[in-house]
């Protein structure tokens, strides 16, 4: 399993859930990753548990001044994917602004400056820039309000990227994954939100045609396939890997 032999990648949410699928997949491939997160106990014990392959680093994604010491550290990077994210359960009578800016600055705030400040990094030698959306991020619903628009946002800064970096001759490819409900602690985080998680769960399943939610191994397989020079012909597109939710 060498598909990655030879990138480095850095991972945004690193230390768990898709993330922590994502490092130790990379890692399996040869990948040099670098696990980036605001959980510096579980990026720590993810990096000593992989060994020499893995590092950690502190980032706060919302932080422009985070992501410029982040990268500071890094002589060069092949592969970033722009995983960090929080999902905020709630209606447009629910959500409040101060939950829909939270969102925003971990969701958008977070890819942007990701996609932004990578650049110097990619541009002579070429790289592949993979922004995690989902499936709301196609298909609106009405109780995730700040959720849908921030992923939205995150399907179109990767289309336009994609078209900027294309149109500056930069060898650098920037496309968009679009999970559906995957079982992670994330979601153990919105069933906790719910006043009723049984019922909220079994909406999540019976939204997926396929009958099941996700794993994330299942995500990590395609975030293989985009880092690698298989990808080489595919920018500014999205991967739905949702179940057939979209359908």
């Amino acid at each position: 399993m060498t598909r990655l032999a030879g990138k480095i990648a850095l991972v945004t949410g690193g230390a768990s859930g898709l993330g922590e699928a994502i490092v130790r997949r990379y890692v399996a491939e040869g990948a040099a990753v670098i696990i980036a997160d605001i959980d510096e106990a579980g990026g720590m014990a993810l990096a000593g548990e992989l060994g020499t392959a893995a590092r950690f680093i502190p980032l706060d994604v919302s932080d422009e001044a985070s992501w410029l010491a982040a990268l500071a550290t890094c002589d060069r990077l092949d592969v970033l994917v722009n995983n960090a994210g929080i999902t905020t359960l709630g209606s447009i009578e629910e959500v409040t602004l101060a939950q829909l800016r939270h969102e925003f600055d971990i969701d958008v705030v977070g890819v942007f400056l990701g996609c932004k400040h990578v650049i110097p990094l990619m541009r002579e030698h070429g790289g592949s820039i993979i922004n995690m959306s989902s499936m709301t991020g196609v298909r609106a619903q009405g109780n995730l309000v700040a959720y849908n628009a921030a992923k939205a946002a995150v399907t179109h800064i990767t289309k336009s990227c994609a078209l900027h970096f294309a149109g500056q001759g930069y060898p650098i490819r920037c496309n968009s994954v679009h999970p559906g409900a995957i079982h992670t602690p994330i979601i153990d985080k919105v069933l906790a939100q719910s006043d009723d998680p049984e019922a909220l769960y079994r909406s999540f399943v019976a939204s997926h045609p396929i009958g099941r939610l996700g794993k994330p191994e299942e995500i990590a397989a395609i975030c293989v396939y985009l880092a690698s020079d298989e990808s080489a012909f595919a920018t500014g597109a999205e991967f739905r890997i949702d179940g057939g939710s979209t359908l």
